[in-house]
Order: C-alpha cells, then sequence, then structure tokens
C-alpha cells in the first residue's frame, strides 16, 4: 500500500493506527557519532546513515520515520557555530528519509526545543525563536515532508511558538505536538509546571493537529498519561514512551523495557484511543517491529 497517496490526517480520522519509528540518537552512536557531537552534523557528513537507520525502522513497520533535525534550529545550532547552514541541515536530513522511504511512509520532520530558557525565566527573546522555527520549518516544509512534529517540549509558551511557526512556515502540512511530563503527587506535569489539560488548551490554541506525549517515561506511565489526553481533547493522540528509564549497568546506561513488554502494554493505548504509537529514547527497531504486530492484530479483529 502507497500511504503518501493517502492524506495522514485523513486516516486518523477514519480510525486508522498508526505506528510511528523509534530512537535515533542511539543509533547514530552506534554508527560513530561521539558523546557530545550535535547528531545534525551527521546530515551534513555521513547522509547514508540516515538512510540507513530510516530503513531498518521502514522494514520494522514504521509508517512514519522522523528525521535528524530535532536539534536543526539556528538557537541550538548556534552552540556549535552551525547556525548559518540551518537550511542545509534541514533539508539534508530530509532528503536522505526521503531516499529511504520513498512514498512507503510519512516523512516526519522532528523539531525540539530551541535549548534556553524564554525570558523572564532565561535570556532567549520569545519573538527571536519564534523566528527561529520559522526559519527552520520552512526549510523542512521546502523540503516535502508530509508532518511537522514539535516534540520533547516542557514549556508551553515555546510549544506553542513552534506550533504556529509551522502554521506559518507550512501552511499545508499537519503539525503534532507532544510534550514531556513528570508524574507528581499532584498529577502529571512538566517541568515547567503545566499540566496536560492546560497542554491540550494550549496547543490546540495555537493550531495543532495531533497531540500527546513523548519521552521521559516508560510505557505503563504513558498509559495513564494517555487516558488524561483522551479526556480532555477529542483531537489524535500520539505517544511514542521511552523503553522504561534508563538503568546504569556496570559501563553501560540500558533501558530495561523490551520490545514484547512495551507491545504487551500498547494494546492498553489502542484501548484508550490511542491513534499514532511510537518510540522515544531507548527504542529500536526491535520494539517498533513488537508494536507493528499489536497494531496488526488489532486490525485483523476488527
Amino acid at each position: 500500500m502507497t500511504t503518501h497517496m493517502r492524506n495522514l490526517l485523513d486516516r486518523l480520522k477514519a480510525g486508522d493506527v498508526i505506528v510511528g519509528d523509534g530512537a535515533w540518537g542511539t543509533l547514530l552512536m552506534a554508527r560513530g557519532l561521539k558523546p557530545g557531537e550535535p547528531p545534525e552534523t551527521v546530515n551534513l557528513t555521513r547522509s547514508e546513515v540516515l538512510e540507513e537507520i530510516a530503513r531498518q525502522y521502514l522494514d520494522a513497520g514504521a509508517e512514519i520515520v522522523t528525521t535528524n533535525t530535532f536539534g536543526g534550529s539556528p538557537a541550538r545550532l548556534r552552540q556549535y557555530g552551525l547556525d548559518g547552514q540551518t537550511e542545509a541541515v534541514n533539508r539534508a536530513a530530509v532528503e536522505a528519509v526521503r531516499r529511504a522511504v520513498g512514498d512507503r511512509a510519512y516523512v516526519s520532520a522532528s523539531v525540539g526545543p530551541c535549548g534556553h530558557l524564554l525570558k523572564p525565566y532565561g535570556d532567549a527573546d520569545p519573538a527571536d525563536i519564534a523566528a527561529g522555527f520559522e526559519r527552520q520549518i520552512r526549510a523542512l516544509g521546502a523540503s516535502g515532508v508530509d508532518l511537522i512534529c514539535i516534540e520533547t517540549m516542557t514549556d508551553l509558551t515555546e510549544a506553542a511558538l513552534a506550533v504556529r511557526a509551522a502554521r506559518a512556515a507550512a501552511p499545508d502540512v499537519p503539525v503534532m505536538a507532544t510534550m514531556t511530563f513528570d508524574k507528581t503527587c499532584r498529577g502529571f506535569f512538566t517541568v515547567m509546571g503545566v499540566s496536560i489539560e492546560q497542554a491540550v488548551r494550549g496547543l490546540t490554541e495555537a493550531g495543532a493537529d495531533i497531540l500527546g506525549s513523548n519521552c521521559g517515561n516508560g510505557i505503563e506511565i504513558m498509559i495513564d498519561i494517555a487516558r488524561q489526553f483522551r479526556a480532555c481533547s477529542d483531537r489524535p493522540i500520539a505517544i511514542q514512551s521511552n523503553a522504561g528509564l534508563p538503568e546504569q549497568r556496570g559501563a553501560a546506561l540500558v533501558y530495561p523495557e523490551e520490545p514484547d513488554f512495551m507491545a504487551a502494554k500498547a494494546a492498553t493505548l489502542l484501548e484508550l484511543g490511542v491513534s499514532l504509537i511510537g518510540g522515544c529514547c531507548g527504542t529500536s527497531p526491535e520494539h517498533i517491529r513488537a508494536l507493528r504486530r499489536v497494531v496488526d492484530q488489532r486490525t485483523t479483529v476488527l
């Protein structure tokens, strides 16, 4: 089936469950990315590595494959002297994934936090950050992405800036926005104090088509987060959990949740009406393959 021929939002409205990909950072490090080196440098120097990873996720059953542009905003690239190459960094990432997946998967443009606290909590000017997001997303949109994914956000103001930037710079491309929550004695909040209800309201007002959460939690806690999102919104919900929280085992940092464990728990996410399911830190093509089986089994039953 050629997924690229059918609009993503139409599929979600029709009740399809779409499987995304998993982590990129660990796979890049396994292929030579050094600690402290910005992952986006690979886009300009070793794009064949991006193609290889994208192909692995496609072969595992992912219908959405992410670009290596999480830190591709000018503010983030400036830390490495790469802000002058913003367009080239983002364009190369999209082109690499598209070469790997063709029209067999949607290409999702990753847009992460700018790496600075906005005023009044920090020194970053919101107008400058918004302009930077627009610059990044304009390059991504012009390269032919199928989805803009604003992800791993903790500051609702910044997340809304990024969503609005996407609406301005790539008005015809669907926008997904996911935030990262911590479990507290008072409920779920981001480190900036944003509740799920506040996130739903703010991201919806900004114009996000798909809402949800990624990173920071294993799948069991993500089930609780998904339940609250579903209670607050009728928009498509996306959940991309870590493979648990990292544990130090000898010299290695290990994410403990195995693919079969994550897949077994994912069945509950589907019962809650989650529309898009994928993985974040610690997940691999094997995790995505296991999630694919669960989604396919559900489809067969239905």
